[in-house]
């Protein structure tokens, strides 16, 4: 496993990225309950491609620029069902919010299910091992309140303020 340590703005946690050396396979806040998703093996610092796209991935981003493209990521352990999730949330637009009640209901009618648990849904979200790229941050609780971010609920609150302010 190959690590990078990212600088991110002011306001914000700083990030480690995660590479098996081809592909990116973690992405997260430092100091978070995220840190422990974090192979504990690694070697830091190494210059590969798959970061230099990420690092200008988050550059752009942190900027309030949308970036045009994800730089290649695998979900490592990903179930059928968190694969899903994770889809889903791919297709939340930069600056908008989807609510958990929201994703389970397009994922129970995804399964021709009458309704899906909510705990479920909240744990494949939860376990996003690739935030930002994976827009986890833009899941929030059904009544508009900002909950549930493993990367910290302050991280959730700058990036969706980001987001709003260069939307």
């Amino acid at each position: 496993m190959y690590t990078l340590h990212y600088k991110t703005p002011d306001g914000f946690s700083d990030m480690e990225m995660q590479s098996d050396g081809e592909v990116l396979t973690r992405l997260v806040f430092l100091g978070s309950r995220d840190e422990n998703k974090l192979f504990p093996e690694r070697n830091e610092g190494v210059s590969l491609p798959v970061f230099r796209e990420t690092v200008r991935y988050l550059d752009l981003y942190f900027r309030g620029e949308i970036p045009d493209f994800l730089p290649p990521y695998r979900l490592v352990g990903a179930t059928p069902f968190r694969t899903a999730v994770s889809e889903l949330m791919l297709k939340i637009p930069y600056g908008e919010t989807v609510s958990y009640g929201a994703l389970g209901k397009e994922l129970a009618r995804m399964a021709g299910k009458e309704k899906m648990s909510a705990q479920a849904v909240g744990g494949a979200v939860g376990w996003n091992p690739i935030c930002i790229l994976i827009p986890c941050h833009r899941v929030i609780g059904t009544d508009g309140s900002i909950v549930g971010y493993g990367g910290g609920i302050e991280n959730k609150r700058r990036l969706l303020a980001l987001e709003a302010a260069h939307k």
